[in-house]
């Protein structure tokens, strides 16, 4: 295939470049209003903002440009559909349950999961099979899984329909994917992958395998996070002949906007053209980058840069190591303090911090002069801070994950109330509750909220945090149990 092409992007600066008369949405009428963003921007931003006119062809039924493009895409990962999502990996992660699993249905998948697979398990009605996960206490995350537990989890539930696999985790665990999918076709599951963090993996054979080429069944990549494309944009990926292609398409077309973003379309063709001649070289350079950083961050006191050999010694198969995971724990200070003091005191926007790491992300647009950057402001911070003496203190609570009581759609769908979190111990929880990012959920629908849950809350609240709730107050919403009919909801959802 012609990578040189970008049959989207090239129609559509075609078309902006036109004298079209422009009796058609979107109202803006090709950038003639002026407003605060087209004094910002300019008003080409606006010229290629097009709502699918005739030679652009339709998102939700490709023939032509869009469909050449999208193919290019499955070129480029070695995969037999790709599909343009322009509400991110969570569209993705979505269709893909609701693609392979229907209600009572079972799905295996790891706990520390994004809150768009809870959304999947409350759409679909499938019952979550959740894997036991690696759990590091002494940095506060939590990695893959083993492939011994997922013997063992599939040997309890053979009549699942699917494993769900994160490749990489937030923090850049990778599980032994292929042979995820040898085991799960073995057992005639299919294999879905997020590879929101993971979209890069393909690109460079110096980095963990993709869910592609590992032979999954179908994976969400996330261009936007690491591949250059705009923001919301990702690609939904799938292969071979387990995958039910039409219903993917239907489920799509549920999900998605009809009036999709012509830019984002456009940002997505451009990236994959980008990535297919100049991913490995520019990959390499983010490699040598992490490690120049691992080499500078650990001169620092009291800071150390967590690599790949540490992941594998605390039994994760491989890692990912344009992640820069970073411990300052020996700093006596958080890492949600360091992340709001890099950011408000030196300028530095970290992707996310846990209590005893923080994290950055390296892409291919990072440049040496932000890693210098980072290294001149932890080693102030560690002058001003690091006396040899200090250790972060455990909180109270450890990496949890609450007992399942009810599927998260029963849950979702049964009678409500709203209690105070302190008095919430032992109820059934109706919502999803996270910190974002990551967007792991500390309890979802179905879960019962235990003291773990609690104290979870209670700490991210103390320090600043912005916890998702569906409330504005100090309230959750819980199962309502005493006006519950749990036998009519369970059959009848």
């Amino acid at each position: 295939m012609d990578h040189k092409k970008t049959p989207y992007f090239t129609a559509l600066k075609e078309y902006a470049e036109k004298d079209i008369n422009p009796l058609d949405v979107p109202g803006h009428k090709r950038g003639r209003i002026k407003n605060d963003l087209t004094d910002a921007l300019g008003d080409s931003v606006f010229l290629y903002d097009v709502n699918a006119p005739k030679g652009l062809d339709n998102l939700s039924r490709p023939q032509s440009v869009i469909k050449e493009a999208q193919n290019l895409m499955a070129d480029a990962f070695n995969a037999d559909k790709a599909y343009f999502l322009l509400n991110g990996t969570t569209q993705g992660i979505i269709t893909m349950i609701l693609t392979v699993v229907r209600a009572h249905e079972k799905i295996i998948l790891p706990r520390n999961t994004h809150k768009s697979i809870i959304s999947g398990l409350i759409l679909s009605g499938a019952i979550p099979i959740f894997l036991p996960t690696i759990i590091d206490e002494e940095l506060g995350i939590s990695n893959g899984f083993t492939i011994d537990n997922l013997i063992k989890t599939i040997d309890e539930n053979p009549d699942a329909k699917a494993v769900f696999v994160i490749n990489t985790t937030y923090f850049g665990a990778c599980t032994d994917l292929k042979s995820v999918v040898d085991i799960a076709h073995d057992n005639n599951m299919l294999v879905l992958v997020d590879e929101a963090h993971g979209s890069h993996l393909s690109f460079n054979d110096k980095l963990p395998i993709g869910a592609m080429e590992a032979g999954a069944d179908m994976s969400s990549a996330s261009f936007h996070k690491t591949l250059g494309s705009l923001t919301q944009t990702s690609v939904l990926l799938a292969k071979g002949n387990r995958v039910d292609y039409n219903r993917i398409r239907v489920v799509i077309n549920i999900l998605q906007s009809t009036s999709p973003s012509s830019i984002m379309l456009a940002s997505l063709d451009v990236a994959r053209k980008q990535m297919y001649f100049n991913g490995k070289k520019e990959l390499d350079a983010v490699i040598e980058l992490s490690e120049y950083a691992k080499e500078k961050i650990n001169k620092i006191p009291g800071i150390k840069l967590i690599d790949k050999n540490y992941f594998k010694a605390k039994g994760t198969f491989d890692y990912d190591q344009t992640k820069l995971l970073i411990s300052i724990a020996d700093l006596g200070k958080p890492g949600y303090w360091f992340y709001n003091v890099l950011r408000d005191r030196f300028d530095i926007q970290l992707e996310l911090a846990e209590t005893y790491v923080i994290l950055a992300i390296l892409a291919i647009g990072t440049i040496k002069k932000d890693i210098d950057r980072l290294v001149d402001a932890l080693a102030i911070l560690s002058s001003e801070l690091y006396d040899g003496n200090k250790k972060l203190p455990f909180p109270k609570f450890r990496y949890h994950f609450p007992t399942m009581q009810v599927r998260p759609r029963v849950a979702f769908h049964a009678p409500k109330k709203f209690v105070s979190i302190n008095d919430a111990i032992g109820e059934i929880s109706g919502e999803s509750i996270m910190i974002y990012p990551p967007g792991i959920p500390i309890v979802i629908p179905g879960e019962i909220i235990d003291i773990n849950v609690v104290d979870m809350i209670n700490f991210y609240f103390e320090n600043g945090f912005s916890i998702l709730t569906e409330q504005e107050d100090d309230t959750v919403k819980v199962v309502d149990q005493e006006n519950w009919s749990k036998e009519y909801d369970e059959d009848d959802l």
